[in-house]
């Protein structure tokens, strides 16, 4: 993960919460953490026979301006291609196998176009976190063509992504070409600025590092409005603390081990049992 960059010095732009908040507070992370070849179709479609009905994943876009999915800024690890992914149009990106590394059963799964992300999602009724994962050097771009094609792409879907990115360069743009998309600041530690960070490019969430969350910090962001969001937690144990400090979304790798929860819609914490579900009504 990476740091927040480009602190701005422009005055606040007030945050505008969405009230009541439409996010399920159970995301997959990268369509269905480590279970399939990640921020693919093929994940996203695990992540939903799980249950989920929100994922996380990452967009940035070619070099002639097409936005996909991959968390990388090097082709290397998750496909069969070399250097950096936004050096290259997206017909040569589109030829790459981005399965096999992650096995067999997976060979040839191509990288994904994020109006075709868009397409899936709707016809299924599903929600999305785009985390907006800029190649260097192409902050303002990206976030700008970004927010301009979700607007379009979900122009007809009540619930828009919340769009999230460790770079305050990237929201600002977003924030400037579409003012009316929902917003969120990602932190890799705590910083004491980083709920001022938020309100400043009109955010309505904080979304940070697990580890970095106490019941303090989630107070704090949500005394100035915001809501809090964590990742990416994996642990049982550790998802029943942060729910139990109020926290309002969790992204996950663990769709498996959360399914139950996830496809009831229950909290992190939340207990359960076999009798309680089945149980007549007096």
């Amino acid at each position: 993960m990476h740091e927040v960059i480009g602190y701005p010095h422009a005055m606040p732009t007030p945050n505008i919460p969405l009230d009541p908040w439409p996010y399920p507070c159970w995301i997959a992370h990268r369509g269905a953490g480590t279970l399939a070849p990640e921020n693919t179709l093929a994940a996203f479609r695990l992540g939903a026979e799980h249950g989920f009905g929100m994922f996380e994943c990452d967009v940035k876009l070619s070099a002639d301006g097409e936005p996909f999915l991959l968390h990388d800024a090097e082709l290397a690890r998750t496909t069969n291609g070399q250097g950096l992914a936004g050096a290259l149009n997206w017909d040569a990106l589109s030829r790459l196998d981005a399965g096999s590394w992650h096995g067999r059963a997976h060979a040839g799964e191509p990288l994904l176009r994020l109006e075709s992300l868009a397409r899936w999602l709707q016809a299924l009724g599903l929600m999305v976190n785009l985390e907006i994962k800029p190649s260097p050097g192409d902050e303002e771009r990206t976030g700008r063509v970004v927010a301009e094609r979700v607007a379009q792409w979900w122009a007809a879907s009540e619930v828009k992504p919340l769009l999230s990115s460790f770079s305050i360069e990237a929201l600002r743009a977003a924030r400037d070409a579409q003012p009316a998309l929902p917003r969120a600041l990602l932190i890799d530690r705590w910083i004491p600025e980083a709920v001022e960070q938020a309100i400043e490019l009109g955010c309505c969430a904080l979304v940070v590092h697990q580890a970095f969350l106490s019941d303090r910090r989630i107070e704090q962001i949500h005394e100035a409005g915001l809501k809090a969001l964590a990742y990416t937690v994996n642990e049982a144990e550790r998802a029943d603390t942060l729910w139990a400090a109020s926290l309002d979304g969790l992204i996950t790798d663990r769709v498996d081990a959360f399914e139950p929860q996830a496809r009831l819609g229950l909290r992190p914490g939340f207990r359960i049992s076999v009798d309680e579900l089945i149980a007549e009504p007096e």
